[in-house]
């Protein structure tokens, strides 16, 4: 084995759940630390450590990519009521991902990763379909209140300055039923909007934005102008990369996507990027296939899989049963990482190294080596699929000769 590879400055490492914290220790033992001298500096974002440390430690994580600027992130379980009994925990907690979100103010943008024999489900896709998410508010920052008897419900604005209050009524209930309110705030718009023109100016390519202007006439028509301003401050470098920025209705935006060929970068707001975010990972093959990353507007990076834990998969494996989970898009969440921290460090044997895996992982699948989920849409068609551990072996065993 040669010398190490030298990683200048660490990395924020957060590790997960379920069958996704098991690939995770196996990119890292067989991928990387063979690999790299490089200093990883860990939290364990599983369940139940996050429960016992009442959520701290993602907050920790959150403020440890502030101060090391990069961050690779395993797939986390975000607790439901049946989460809370399984794993005997104190509360439903938060998504940690919505909470490093918040804190670190960024934009998440996934994108395909295109491969020769596994044909998209849409057939006019040809280009990558990159969605940037808003990482702020809407339904993940909500509050909720289930009604019980009759009564009113009422949006109540109270202004620091002591002028008059703004009351708005919801709905008068009769009966029974639920409120939700929600949020979001200009500064976390603009940046929202600021972070997708830079990234389509980056990778040239055209800026879609949806969302239902129609019907909320403020909420959504807030976002519509505040895009369409700080579009209108770049027209010309836009112009100059030959580039455009389209505002379309959300439902129309899910039409042209599926009629176009790609090669656009869809910005979407919070809900509707988590949603539009699987259903295009789906449609070029597989979730497994996607890679996400979070980009803060003063330049910290956090890169992660589109995935969950595959709890299916999990139970199987307790049960000592074989698995084949698809590790390539936790593979790409550390090659992210490995390549923005050489490029920030001026270290392209990093950058080098990271483009390398990321290269053999592809050619691995070509090559007709795959797991199941990839099997069964592979053209030309293949006759066995790779268990979980055999792919990472496979692509390790290349590694160490390219090396």
């Amino acid at each position: 084995m040669p010398e190490k590879i030298r990683v200048k400055n660490p990395i924020v490492e957060m590790d997960g759940d379920e069958m996704t914290r098991i690939i995770w220790r196996l990119i890292k033992e067989k991928l990387i630390l063979p690999f790299l001298d490089v200093d990883l500096k860990y939290y364990d974002l599983g369940i139940k450590h996050r429960d016992e440390t009442d959520d701290k430690v993602t907050v920790d994580a959150a403020n440890a990519i502030k101060e090391y600027g990069i961050g690779v992130k395993c797939a986390t379980i975000t607790p439901n009521a049946a989460r809370v009994k399984e794993y005997n925990l104190k509360q439903q907690w938060k998504s940690p991902n919505g909470t490093i979100r918040s804190i670190l103010d960024g934009t998440v943008f996934r994108k395909p990763i295109i491969i020769k024999n596994i044909p998209p489900a849409v057939r006019k896709w040809q280009k990558p379909i990159i969605i940037g998410r808003h990482a702020y508010g809407d339904i993940y920052k909500n509050v909720e209140y289930v009604v019980e008897k009759p009564g009113t419900a009422e949006i109540v604005f109270t202004p620091e300055d002591g002028s008059e209050k703004k009351v708005i009524k919801i709905h008068d209930f009769k009966g029974n039923g639920v409120i939700m309110g929600m949020h979001n705030t200009e500064k976390s718009i603009r940046s929202f909007a600021r972070s997708c023109i830079n990234y389509a100016l980056g990778e040239k390519v055209d800026l879609w934005f949806g969302a239902k202007d129609t019907i909320s006439k403020l909420y959504h028509g807030f976002f519509r102008d505040v895009f369409a301003e700080e579009a209108d401050k770049v027209k010309d470098k836009f112009a100059q990369a030959g580039i455009n920025y389209r505002y379309l209705l959300i439902d129309d935006a899910v039409a042209q996507v599926i009629k176009s060929e790609g090669g656009m970068l869809w910005a979407c707001m919070n809900y509707d990027g988590d949603v539009m975010s699987d259903m295009v990972a789906t449609g070029f093959g597989s979730l497994g296939l996607m890679t996400s990353v979070l980009v803060s507007p003063d330049g910290k990076y956090e890169y992660e899989a589109a995935h969950g834990t595959v709890m299916r998969h999990y139970y199987e494996h307790l049960k000592g049963k074989p698995t084949s989970t698809n590790s390539i898009a936790s593979i790409f969440a550390w090659t992210g990482a490995l390549a923005k921290r050489g490029e920030l460090d001026n270290t392209p044997d990093v950058v080098k190294f990271a483009k390398t895996i990321e290269d053999i992982v592809v050619k691995t699948v070509e090559n007709g080596i795959m797991t199941k989920d990839l099997m069964l849409i592979a053209e030309p068609p293949v006759k066995k699929y790779a268990l979980t551990e055999e792919f990472i072996d496979a692509v390790a065993e290349k590694l160490k000769k390219e090396i």
